[in-house]
């Protein structure tokens, strides 16, 4: 992919932890605030499909986060992403996901499978609220493993006290892992959950949170320290084409982002305005859909939006309108949800929607259904990722004709991917930033 590498070096490094539960979120959103508080541009990038933790990263750092991941996307696709996301940057920062070995299958998928392609050194944090020298045997299991992956220094979580840590500096240094700092135990700065993970509520102001954990950086974290083992040469960005879309061509692509639909994926955008004229539009806040040849409506938490969504008439009309004559659209999740005849709160209230789908959704009984997903259609390959609480109540939506849907172990699911008309409707949210021939096929256009 690269034929070359820029002249200077640059900080970059995976944040990778032990387990789920060590902080990685925390220590990146941290990291990220305190490093910009210094004058330099940090680039965040996540591992995985995730929405909310790069929506944290993208307030911390004052930078759009950028998704890594290796079911979604090829190696050659993440190298690309990570150099031209980067190149601006003076800091490169990944958040891991789980463990630092935990992927779908064994490592595929896995953070350290984004630190091997990217030959990114791995800073190691550790819970410590249980423990003290005992954490040495699992560094020195965590070095040996896979001895490719570069662990370069380690951050303990929860630690009680500076003699605490001391036990915790004694043990890197016992097995050949530097020691950078440590994060005390705090409930200030411990980010509440939300029932798809961390919370994005207008009520925890994530900005301020920022500055906490910041400040609790400076303090026990040797930043400087950090920046100094982890520097090393960064890849330099492949050339893109700056072939213009001609107007024959060029669509007009209308994507829904407000408050309560705003899972996007930042390279899917990209690739939308590669294809044409893109406008954003709030189904809350907007009376009518723009002129659009193309309207995307991502997933979000609509549930959350119920009463101001259905009072909304005019664009709901708006949107009915469009499916009905023939426009194409493209629905995940939320979006779909949105499609459809209601959507029933937790204890069973009925708030119309759309009405455009003949079903709806509904929040009772919550049960979480999520996992990778590979689509076949008509003998094309599409990848996305399914997460979501809420299910379709009985309808009489036709699935897309020729599609199989598995999960990543290659076993069929009953995910179903809805076809009426021109709309396209799924739980899936796809992946589409190297395969931009997945929106022409949606919308009949090459």
């Amino acid at each position: 992919m690269f034929s070359h590498f820029s002249t200077s070096n640059k900080s970059q490094f995976l944040i990778g932890a032990t387990s789920s539960g060590c902080g990685k979120t925390t220590l990146t959103i941290g990291l990220l605030r305190a490093i910009r508080k210094r004058g330099l541009q940090v680039q965040p990038f996540k591992c995985g499909p995730d929405y909310l933790d790069p929506k944290h990263h993208a307030i911390a750092a004052g930078r759009n986060a950028i998704n890594l991941d290796s079911f979604l996307a090829s190696a050659g696709h993440i190298k690309s992403l990570y150099s031209y996301y980067g190149q601006q940057a003076d800091v490169c920062i990944t958040e891991g996901v789980m463990g630092l070995f935990d992927g779908y299958k064994d490592m595929q998928g896995s953070s350290a499978e984004i630190a091997g392609i990217l030959d990114q050194p791995v800073i190691l944090i550790i819970n410590a609220r249980s423990s003290a020298y005992s954490v040495a045997p699992i560094l020195y299991g965590f070095k040996h493993f896979q001895p490719h992956i570069r662990i370069v220094g380690a951050i303990f979580n929860f630690v009680s006290s500076p003699t605490h840590y001391d036990y915790l500096r004694q043990a890197c240094q016992d097995t050949g892992v530097e020691a950078l700092g440590y994060l005390r135990k705090c409930q200030s700065i411990e980010i509440p959950s939300r029932h798809l993970g961390l919370s994005i509520d207008t009520e925890f102001c994530l900005d301020e949170f920022a500055e906490q954990v910041a400040t609790e950086v400076e303090k026990t974290i040797d930043i400087q320290r950090l920046l100094e083992v982890t520097s090393q040469l960064f890849p330099q960005p492949a050339e893109e084409s700056t072939e213009a879309i001609s107007p024959a061509s060029g669509l007009r692509i209308s994507i829904a982002q407000d408050e309560a639909f705003n899972f996007i994926y930042a390279e899917n955008i990209r690739s939308l305005k590669k294809l044409g004229q893109v406008t954003f539009f709030s189904p809350l806040q907007d009376t009518h859909l723009p002129p659009s040849d193309f309207v995307y409506l991502p997933g979000g938490y609509p549930e959350f939006y119920l009463q101001r969504l259905s009072a909304n008439q005019e664009m709901r009309q708006s949107l009915l309108a469009y499916c009905q004559s023939g426009g194409h659209l493209l629905a995940e999740c939320g979006g779909m949800m949105y499609l459809g005849e209601f959507i029933a709160d937790a204890e069973g209230k009925k708030y119309p929607m759309c009405q455009y789908l003949p079903q709806a959704a509904t929040m009772e009984n919550m049960k979480l259904k999520l996992g990778y997903r590979k689509v076949i259609c008509n003998g094309q390959e599409w990848r996305g990722h399914e997460f979501h609480y809420s299910r379709i109540v009985a309808g009489s939506v036709p699935s897309l004709p020729r599609t199989q849907v598995y999960n990543a172990q290659g076993t069929k699911v009953d995910t179903p991917i809805y076809s009426l008309n021109r709309t396209i409707a799924s739980y899936i949210h796809f992946y589409w930033g190297e395969k931009t021939d997945f929106i022409s096929m949606i919308t009949g256009r090459t």
